[in-house]
């Protein structure tokens, strides 16, 4: 019996039997990470269902976050979340995006190999060093330098005002570190999407008179799009979805923030530093799994925008192609 329970064991992973063996294999797996998946949002969903039915549209533009009398507003943690993704991917996308065309398109390959090798060891940095790093390193920097020359040149414009304590601390900092964390997943990516593309569509460009430049503006580029934006989305999840780099260096601050250089207490900061003292309370478990829902459908948001983009630039290339 237990030979023979080998056998089939064996035949199911070697794809030996039945020639269905093989869907079958793979139909199992797609259902067992579809299942992840929505097990994951149905929980959440669930454990969050008392709060967004009490709050409502006051969970999103609420202004108060009290555990004692029973308001939960995360607008504050909302705008906190929104600027800090965006300066991060403001930052992070034009430094990869560059960095990807240089390394497939001009680097020498010993140049290449090093450069990536160096860039991929920033993969596996936790995160709890990375805001070391920002604490101890670039800290200093943006107290004495990069805060007071924004404040000063552009303070007129809200959005680039000083806070009234300037301690370096803020989304501007903790922007500038998750930006140095996504870069390997854009350069990565990128740089795949473009070595994916034949050599003898850019032979058939140079051919046809095309510069170098050219080539990579008109044809590269367009025909990587896809792998590009996967990256993009990649580090735009892992901005969103950081937690411990973000609290130390953010300020943690329970305010609206109007300016980069605010303090401020974005959606998974919040979770972190109350859900030890707040996860036995029913009420206050709901909030924070609301705040998490919040979180997804913000993530799930954006993808969907980036993929409409996507789809409208392809649009574009092909109808100038």
């Amino acid at each position: 019996m237990n030979g023979r329970f080998l056998t089939m064991f064996s035949n199911f992973f070697t794809m030996k039997g039945k020639p269905e063996t093989p869907k079958l294999l793979f139909l199992s797996c797609s259902i067992i990470t579809a299942l992840s998946v929505i097990t994951i949002i149905g929980f959440i969903l669930l454990t969050a269902a008392p709060v967004l039915e009490q709050e409502g549209l006051g969970l999103i533009f609420g202004s108060t976050w009290n555990y004692e009398t029973h308001q939960f507003g995360a607008w504050s943690f909302i705008v906190a979340t929104l600027m800090v993704t965006a300066i991060t991917i403001i930052l992070a996308v034009p430094l990869g995006f560059a960095t990807a065309v240089y390394l497939s398109e001009w680097a020498p390959p010993w140049l290449d190999q090093t450069l990536m090798t160096l860039i991929e060891l920033l993969v596996g940095v936790p995160s709890v060093v990375y805001g070391i790093f920002g604490y101890f390193v670039l800290r200093s920097y943006f107290t004495n330098i990069i805060n007071p020359f924004i404040g000063n040149t552009l303070g007129f414009i809200p959005l680039f005002q000083s806070s009234s304590s300037n301690s370096g601390i803020g989304i501007l900092l903790a922007s500038t570190v998750l930006a140095i964390m996504i870069l390997p997943i854009i350069v990565s990516l990128s740089r795949e999407a473009m070595r994916g593309v034949p050599a003898e569509l850019r032979e058939g460009s140079a051919s046809l008179g095309a510069t170098q430049w050219e080539t990579i503006r008109s044809l590269v580029i367009p025909a990587s799009l896809s792998g590009i934006i996967t990256g993009v989305i990649l580090g735009l999840m892992r901005a969103m979805g950081e937690t411990m780099a973000i609290v130390m260096l953010i300020g943690n601050v329970s305010s609206t923030p109007t300016s980069i250089l605010d303090t401020a207490e974005p959606i998974t900061a919040k979770i972190l530093l109350d859900i030890e003292n707040y996860i036995t309370v029913p009420e206050s478990k709901s909030a924070l799994f609301a705040i998490s829902a919040l979180l997804l459908f913000m993530e799930i948001g954006f993808i969907f925008a980036i993929h409409l983009i996507r789809d409208r630039l392809k649009r574009q290339v092909e109808g100038a192609t």
